[in-house]
């Protein structure tokens, strides 16, 4: 009789781990899906909002910024487009530039791009 209780708990035991097991198994499973079904939409999330910013960017033309010299007691300053707020005060004299560089700077010479900005400032800083 002890036998038959022994296979019988055994028996009991055994079909439990395998329950447990295959219940993991497919909760694993799930998991996995799930998981492989939200990375690929957000893949494709991703990939809808670069084509969108893609169009954005080929439907619009950017223009570069504009800054304006001008002379104030005696120096170059930079200003910006609006021509009333100053960018940058510059410690290059007016009367050590070249004379038509003078008079283009009193009219307001206007430079596109910071990149040209700084390079003309090099040049003519001391």
């Amino acid at each position: 009789m002890k036998g038959r209780y022994r296979i019988g708990l055994f028996s009991a035991f055994l079909i439990m781990v395998v329950l447990i097991a295959g219940a993991y198994q497919l909760s694993y499973n799930h998991a996995k899906r799930e998981f492989t079904r939200m990375m690929e939409a957000e893949a494709e999330r991703k990939t809808a909002v670069k084509e969108t910013q893609i169009l954005e960017a080929d439907g619009t033309a950017q223009k570069e910024d504009t800054y304006y010299l001008a002379q104030r007691n005696g120096y170059v300053v930079v200003y910006l487009s609006d021509r009333k707020t100053v960018y940058e005060y510059t410690s290059i004299e007016l009367s050590h530039l070249p004379e038509e560089l003078q008079k283009e700077i009193q009219a307001g010479k206007e430079i596109s791009g910071e990149q040209r900005l700084y390079g003309f400032l090099e040049n003519y800083s001391s």
